[in-house]
C-alpha cells in the first residue's frame, strides 16, 4: 500500500516536474533543484482565472496529473511487490525517472542530462550492491559490476552503430539523448537485455508512427515502454 500511495503522489507531480525541467533547460542539476521548489508569481493566477482558455487548459492539466498518478501508482506496485523490500525502492526510483522522462520527451522532445546521468549512476550503484537487474546469476566470465558496465557501453555503442547506417536517410534516427538513455538503461539491465530493449523500442516506435500516421517524433517514450515491458516479462 505504501508503494501505491507514494507512486500516486509522485505521479501527480510528473506534469509539473516535466514542464519546469523542460522550460529550464539547459541548466545544471543545482539550478534545476532550486527552481523546482521556488514558487511562481502567484499574482498572475487571479488574472488568468478570468480567461476561459486558461481554465480549460488547467482542467486538462489536472486530469493529466491524476492519470499519471494512477499509472505511476500501478507501476510502483508492480515493480515493488516482486522484489525483496530492501531493494524495492531501487526499482521504484528507476521506474519513476523513466516515467518522468516520457513526459519531458513528449512535451519538449528532450531527454535532459540532469535525468539521464543520475539514472546511469544509480544503475552502477545498484549493480555494485546487488548486480544488474535482469542479469542471470550464472555468468562466470563477468562480475555483476562488469556486466553493468558492459551493458552501459553496449547501450551507447549499439545505437551509434545503427545510426551510422541510417544517417543517410534518417539523420536523426537516434538523438544524443536517446543514446544516453539507452546507456543508462544498459547499466540497470546488463548486457544480456539491452539489445532486446533497443529492438523492442524500434518496434514500438514504428507501431506508434503507424497508428498516429506520423513519420517522426520523440523516441524516448518508446525506449521506456520497451524497457518496462521487458522488465515485467522477465521478472
Amino acid at each position: 500500500m505504501t508503494y501505491i500511495l507514494y507512486g500516486f503522489i509522485y505521479g501527480l507531480f510528473i506534469p509539473y516536474l516535466a514542464r519546469r525541467i523542460g522550460k529550464l533547460m539547459p541548466a545544471t542539476m543545482g539550478y534545476i533543484l532550486l527552481k523546482l521548489f521556488v514558487p511562481s508569481r502567484f499574482g498572475q493566477y487571479k488574472k488568468l482565472e478570468a480567461n476561459p482558455k486558461y481554465m480549460e487548459l488547467f482542467k486538462r492539466y489536472v486530469m493529466r496529473s491524476i492519470g499519471w498518478g494512477i499509472f505511476t501508482a500501478a507501476a510502483s506496485y508492480l515493480f515493488a511487490v516482486n522484489f525483496v523490500p530492501s531493494y524495492a525502492w531501487w526499482h521504484i526510483i528507476f521506474v519513476w525517472i523513466l516515467l518522468l522522462l516520457v513526459e519531458v520527451d513528449k512535451r519538449f522532445e528532450l531527454l535532459p542530462d540532469v535525468l539521464t546521468w543520475p539514472l546511469l549512476l544509480f544503475g552502477f550503484a545498484y549493480a555494485a550492491q546487488r548486480g544488474p537487474w535482469l542479469a542471470t546469476p550464472d555468468i562466470n566470465f563477468l562480475s555483476y559490476a562488469q556486466n553493468s558496465a558492459v551493458g552501459a557501453i553496449m547501450g551507447y555503442i549499439m545505437p551509434v552503430i545503427a545510426s551510422m547506417f541510417l544517417v543517410w536517410k534518417y539523420p536523426e534516427a537516434f538523438g544524443g539523448g536517446d543514446i544516453k538513455l539507452l546507456c543508462a538503461i544498459g547499466a540497470w539491465v546488463g548486457m544480456e537485455v539491452i539489445a532486446y530493449v533497443i529492438l523492442g523500442s524500434c518496434v514500438i516506435f514504428c507501431a506508434i508512427c503507424l497508428i498516429n500516421k506520423m513519420r517522426a517524433g520523440p523516441f524516448g517514450p518508446s525506449i521506456v515502454y520497451a524497457t518496462l515491458a521487458l522488465c515485467l516479462l522477465l521478472l
